[in-house]
Parts: C-alpha cells; sequence; structure tokens
C-alpha cells in the first residue's frame, strides 16, 4: 500500500493542529464568548458556525468539537479506504463505540434524559448517528443490550456475558470491565502480524491497558475494596505490569507503597506525584500524570518510519489531546479558574 500518500495526508493535517500560541492565546480569553470568537479563527470555524446556530455557551463549543473530531476522522477513513491502513484506523475508532456504549449505559442506569445522552455522543467509530440514536430510545440498560444483540453487533457478547452479575449487584463497573476487556483483546488480536505496524500497534495498546490497571488498582486500594473481588476489573495485556505483579501490588495497603512498587522502568515518573497529593489519596493527580504520558507517547510517533502507521497514532493521539485541551479551557472558563494555573492543566505536544 501507498504508505507514502497516506503519511503526505497526515502530515499536512497535522499541520492544521493548533500551535501553543494559539493554545496560549484561548487560554487569555476572558469568557466562554471570547473563546468561541477566537475558535472562529481556527479550522474549527466551519464547526463553531454551525454549533453557533443550535446553541450557546459550553454546549456550542461541545457540539463543534464532537462534530470536528467526526468529520476528521471520517476524512482519514475516506481516503484510506481498502488499504491496509483501514484496519489500524477502526482499532482506534472502535474505542468511541465502547465509549458511547458506556455513555449510554451510565445515563439509563441514573435515568438522563435521553437529550442528555445524546449530547454526550461521539458517533466516529463503527455505531453511526442513527444507531446510537435508536439505543438511547430503549428503555434501560437491559433493552440497551439486548438491542445489540439483536442487531449482532460484537460488543453486546461481553454485555451479555456479565449482565447477570450487574442485575444482581447493580454495579455498571461490571459492564464496563467486560467493554474494556473485550475492546482490548480484539485490539491485540487484530494487531497480532509479526510486522513492524502490527508491533507498534501493540505496543500502544499494552500502554493504554498498563495505565487503565494502574489507575483501577489505585482506586481499589483506596476503596478498600477486597482483593480477590478487585481482581476481577483487571486486564490482561500490559507492557509493564502482568496480573501477577498487578495483584502483588493489590495485596498492598497504601497508595504510598503502590505507587512506589509501580514507579519503575518507564512509570518512573510516578515517583514525581506530589507528597501531599498522594497522602491525601487524590487519585486524579495521578491519573492526569498517567493521562499526559499516555498522549506523549502516542504523539511520540510522529517521530516514526514515515512509510509506517506511525504517522496515523501520532495523529490520532494529537487530535485527541487538542480537543481535550480545548475542552479542558472551556470549563476552567466556567469555572473562573485562575489563568496563570491553566497552563498546568493543558498537555502540550
Amino acid at each position: 500500500m501507498d504508505w507514502g500518500y497516506i503519511n503526505a495526508r497526515m502530515r499536512g493535517m497535522k499541520s492544521q493542529l493548533l500551535d501553543h500560541h494559539t493554545l496560549d492565546n484561548l487560554i487569555l480569553q476572558p469568557d466562554l464568548g471570547s473563546l468561541i470568537g477566537e475558535l472562529e479563527k481556527t479550522p474549527y470555524h466551519d464547526d463553531i458556525i454551525e454549533a453557533k446556530g443550535r446553541y450557546a455557551g459550553m454546549p456550542c463549543i461541545e457540539y463543534a468539537l464532537r462534530k470536528n473530531f467526526v468529520r476528521t476522522f471520517r476524512k482519514i477513513l475516506a481516503f484510506s479506504e481498502r488499504e491496509e491502513a483501514e484496519n489500524y484506523i477502526r482499532i482506534f475508532l472502535h474505542r468511541w463505540d465502547i465509549q458511547n456504549i458506556k455513555t449510554i449505559l451510565r445515563g439509563k442506569n441514573i435515568h438522563v434524559t435521553n437529550e442528555e445522552i445524546l449530547d454526550c455522543l461521539v458517533p466516529v467509530g463503527e455505531l453511526d448517528e442513527a444507531t446510537l440514536t435508536e439505543l438511547v430510545r430503549q428503555q434501560d440498560t437491559k433493552a440497551v443490550i439486548d438491542l445489540l444483540a439483536t442487531w449482532r453487533i460484537p460488543w453486546a457478547k461481553p454485555l451479555t456475558t456479565a449482565f447477570p452479575e450487574f442485575a444482581r449487584g447493580g454495579d455498571l463497573a461490571m459492564l464496563e470491565c467486560a467493554l474494556d476487556r473485550y475492546y482490548y483483546d480484539e485490539a491485540l488480536r487484530a494487531a497480532k502480524g509479526p510486522d513492524a505496524n502490527n508491533a507498534m500497534i501493540r505496543r500502544i495498546l499494552s500502554l493504554e491497558i498498563d495505565v487503565v490497571n494502574i489507575k483501577t488498582v489505585l482506586r481499589m486500594i483506596r476503596d478498600h475494596i477486597d482483593q480477590e473481588e478487585a481482581k476481577k476489573f483487571l486486564l490482561a495485556g500490559g507492557q509493564e505490569f502482568n496480573l501477577r505483579k498487578l495483584s502483588r501490588i493489590l495485596a498492598l495497603h497504601t497508595i504510598e507503597d503502590a505507587l512506589a512498587e509501580m514507579a519503575v522502568f518507564r512509570y518512573q515518573f510516578l515517583s514525581g506525584i506530589p507528597e501531599a497529593a498522594v497522602k491525601a489519596q487524590k487519585i486524579s493527580v495521578i491519573e492526569k500524570e498517567l493521562e499526559r504520558y499516555l498522549v506523549q507517547q502516542g504523539t511520540r510517533a510522529f517521530r516514526g518510519d514515515p512509510l509506517s502507521v506511525a504517522s496515523l497514532i501520532g495523529y490520532f493521539w494529537a487530535k485527541y489531546n487538542e480537543i481535550t485541551n480545548i475542552r479542558v479551557i472551556a470549563r476552567c472558563k466556567t469555572a473562573d479558574f485562575p489563568i496563570e494555573h491553566l497552563r498546568e492543566e493543558l498537555v502540550y505536544v
């Protein structure tokens, strides 16, 4: 396949991402109205104009970001259709299928309105807007899963298997973990070939699994969850931490001890988490550093072989990070968050 052509297209799209100067300018805007005005001057122009015809304030920004994200990745799929690259793209886009299903299940579980659920969905994967809309119309969690099964959508399999345990205890985490486990198992299986592209895909997926497991272990220790119960939520396939290592860490009694055990090899940066945050068990601070690490590792792929999947991986993470940064800036504006601290909340790549 013509990786040179795809790499050239990805490099061109990368040049349209917001640079540090533009992000800093967005940070300096005094309110949401000014922020929306500045976004009109960026490649988000068309999406903001469309959003302003429907919404104002934060809903306007959220709508524009979703539309831009979907349009961007539909474009990538279009010029890589029937190419080897399409397989790699779909591995990464499936994560939004999973996220959308989780969002619907959460909404049904806490009985929010269908409109509120739809506003949170990003139809960029295999599940298009019409499919997601019909799922949202279902009465409850079980009806959503039953419809997925009726349509023979693969994501129904783990949900159907996990549903009896969910029904007994009402813990939605059982369903979400089942989805995550299925997604990563299938993604690793799709990238099991011996070539360099598959190896690159497996490496980033394994890093993600590590990060998911680290977050899970820390929450379980903080919440004093029984070790055997906690093991049900661990995922196989991590790069640094296999299930045996994770089980050993779960047996520790404090966040401090767990971090000390995990701050090895590529995760040494965990030893730099502020002591006050660790003692206060502020898991969110640790999760932020883990997310920062993942984004940095993903975008670093841009430095890889231009005749490989590297530029696709790099762009996925760079675009995801850009939209996350804009969302963080917007939310901080609604909360009167001090500008001098806002930069610390962003990930610059």
